[in-house]
């Protein structure tokens, strides 16, 4: 059973900076799936950012929204996953959650990925 648990989340000023953390455990070294789902007041559930990691390539997706404003990254021997957010604007304010899958995935389709974490707030304030 794959467990992840996101940290990082709080509230910043539009333009500010914030880096969400998720630790993942519970899955075997391969290839894998994971990336970063919000969901505002009253807004379905959107992805953010999707990672696909195999074994011989890798490869990453963003909503338009967040290109080159967000990165989002693996550190591989910790298990943990990150999102880097700068130039944060008031609209990126939403729980925001960890999530992946096992393959086949597309870090596209991060929306439908199989486990999630139980997310981590931010909010933007202008």
């Amino acid at each position: 059973q794959v467990h992840l648990v996101e940290s990082g989340g709080g509230s910043v000023q539009a333009g500010g900076s914030l880096r969400l953390s998720c630790a993942a455990s519970g899955y075997t070294d391969g290839n894998y799936c994971l990336g970063w789902l919000r969901q505002a007041p009253g807004k379905e559930r959107e992805g953010v950012a999707g990672i696909y990691r195999g074994y011989i390539s890798t490869g990453t997706y963003y909503i338009d929204s967040v290109k080159g404003r967000f990165t989002i990254s693996l550190d591989n021997a910790k298990k943990t996953l990150y999102l880097q957010m700068n130039s944060l604007k008031p609209e990126d304010t939403a729980m925001y959650y960890c999530a992946a899958d096992s393959v086949p995935c597309s870090p596209a389709s991060v929306q439908r990925f199989a486990y999630l974490g139980q997310g981590t707030q931010v909010t933007v304030s202008s």
